[in-house]
């Protein structure tokens, strides 16, 4: 069983997109679905499959990072602080306003970094002790100065992240030297193979195709665990989407992410050659000792 899950919910109160109406803090404690898979965190939190994983969350702020800097979605924070909080002593990785320097995202940079720091601040007002702080860059095209003006600050940030996803490696070495230099571990919050010809024609990745697995393999799997092996002193959590993504509304149609079906089990070369490498005793797995592990480290 993985030491850790990734969810989603956000603070886009009133906000829409296809066809779904956000109601804020979607997915938390309700069964909801904006184009891209039931969520519901309490029900995965209350089955015993992952009753001793650790928990990532990615919160939105799309459309919503001036009015949660405002004070506009307290309410939601005090909710989500409170729930997270009723966790006891499950970990939470808390992604804030993930992928912050995505254009798709258009997040202020000013109203980012206030977002960022009240949330930070009304949590730790709350007594929330079993939470940290990521921030987490889309992982390619930002170098240190574009990463400086969203950086919300080292009293506010716990642990730096990263997405790997095409170009992982490239562009994960600014995040890798940014929280080195700022003594940050890593999470990779968010890592799925994706091939390119060139810089911009996408390559089917579909992992029940043997062949395109194979090259998957070599061209994003291989370089990804490098880029783990090289930098043990600030890569320390790693999530994996595993998902066939045409397959849901918000993907269907997307680019790149129409040709890839990242799904480990649907290859047994891939399954067990991943499984190979988790299985090394650097990766922590779910265990009744994990949590006390994590926050003993």
């Amino acid at each position: 069983a993985p030491g850790g899950f990734t969810m989603y919910t956000n603070f886009r109160q009133g906000d829409t997109a296809y066809g779904y109406t956000y109601k804020g803090l979607d997915g938390l404690t309700t069964t909801d679905n904006w184009a891209s898979g039931d969520c519901n965190m309490q029900l995965q939190i209350e089955s015993p499959n992952y009753a001793h994983s650790a928990l990532a969350i990615g919160l939105e702020l799309v459309n919503n990072d001036s009015a949660t800097a405002s004070g506009l979605r307290d309410s939601l924070i005090i909710e989500l602080a409170e729930w997270i909080k009723g966790l006891g002593k499950r970990p939470v990785f808390l992604r804030i306003g993930y992928e912050f320097d995505g254009d798709f995202n258009h997040y202020d940079p000013e109203y980012y970094k206030l977002a960022f720091r009240r949330i930070k601040n009304m949590f730790d007002s709350l007594q929330v002790k079993n939470y940290v702080t990521v921030w987490q860059s889309k992982g390619w095209g930002s170098d240190t100065t574009e990463l400086l003006k969203y950086y919300p600050g080292d009293k506010y940030v716990d642990w730096c992240s990263y997405t790997h996803f095409v170009w992982g490696v490239e562009g994960g070495q600014p995040m890798v030297d940014f929280a080195r230099a700022h003594n940050k571990p890593i999470l990779i919050g968010e890592a799925t193979p994706m091939i390119f010809q060139g810089d911009t024609i996408p390559v089917d990745c579909f992992l029940d195709n043997h062949e395109q697995a194979l090259l998957a393999w070599d061209s994003y799997f291989i370089p990804l665990f490098k880029m783990i092996d090289d930098n043990p002193d600030v890569i320390k959590a790693i999530s994996y989407i595993s998902v066939d993504w045409p397959s849901q509304k918000m993907w269907a149609n997307n680019t790149p992410f129409k040709h890839v079906d990242s799904r480990l089990h649907i290859n047994d070369t891939i399954k067990t050659r991943w499984n190979r490498e988790i299985g090394k005793n650097k990766y922590l797995k779910a265990s009744p000792d994990l949590f006390d592990y994590l926050w003993n480290e």
